[in-house]
């Protein structure tokens, strides 16, 4: 506790004409006195702070639109993304990346011609790489497989599952004779994801459904 000593003490220093701005000193030293008193005896050393929480993120509503372009696969992509060629792989033009700006995050999408089952077995090899690099930092590597026969779409999904891992859902798809592609998610963010879980689950189902919705072209 904070107790002032003599606190008119300083106001014999002026003339007994001051004495009025002296008293209302002196009273304005003792409220403040009291305020911060009370305002220390709140304090408590059993405070015990909150856990960091997550700004919640809007979602959008599921709404696609299809992809017919001079590529050679067509699929459905949701509204809400965009489409953009790989600039870091320029010689590569058949390589894009679906866009998610709301998001900072994107699909990164590369495509290989097929003309040998040594050429599909290489491909897929590496992809299979690619995906067991995240081992160090994921907890578990789900994989799942995919098959729309009717349409000669076949896939095996990488859920990558982990706190650290920077791509958390990959896959590739084929028709098994001529066409090849892989998709990775990424987001431009430090990976964590307690605090991306509701935007990849989000993001997933848009993989999924592109996957359903993926034709070959001639």
């Amino acid at each position: 506790m904070i107790t002032l000593k003599k606190p008119f003490a300083f106001c014999q220093l002026f003339a007994s004409k001051r004495i009025t701005f002296c008293t209302l000193s002196a009273r304005w030293l003792i409220a403040f006195s009291i305020l911060t008193v009370s305002v220390s005896s709140c304090h408590s050393d059993d405070y015990t702070p909150k856990p960091r929480g997550y700004f919640r993120i809007a979602l959008p509503a599921k709404q696609y639109r299809l992809l017919d372009s001079i590529y050679p696969y067509t699929f459905e992509y949701p509204v809400y993304a965009g489409i953009t060629p790989d600039m870091l792989a320029q010689q590569e033009k058949n390589w894009i990346n679906v866009e998610f700006p709301r998001f900072r995050g994107r699909i990164h999408m590369s495509y290989k011609d097929v003309s040998n089952r040594e050429m599909l077995q290489q491909y897929s090899e590496d992809a299979r790489t690619l995906a067991l690099k995240h081992i160090p930092k994921a907890s578990s590597i789900e994989q799942i497989s995919v098959a729309y026969p009717q349409n000669h779409v076949y896939a095996l999904i990488y859920n990558i599952k982990g706190m650290a891992a920077a791509s958390p859902y990959q896959f590739v798809a084929t028709d098994s004779t001529r066409h090849f592609l892989r998709g990775a998610l990424y987001f431009d963010a430090i990976p964590n994801s307690d605090s991306l879980m509701p935007v990849i689950d989000f993001v997933k189902k848009d993989i999924e459904h592109l996957i359903k919705t993926l034709r070959w072209k001639p």
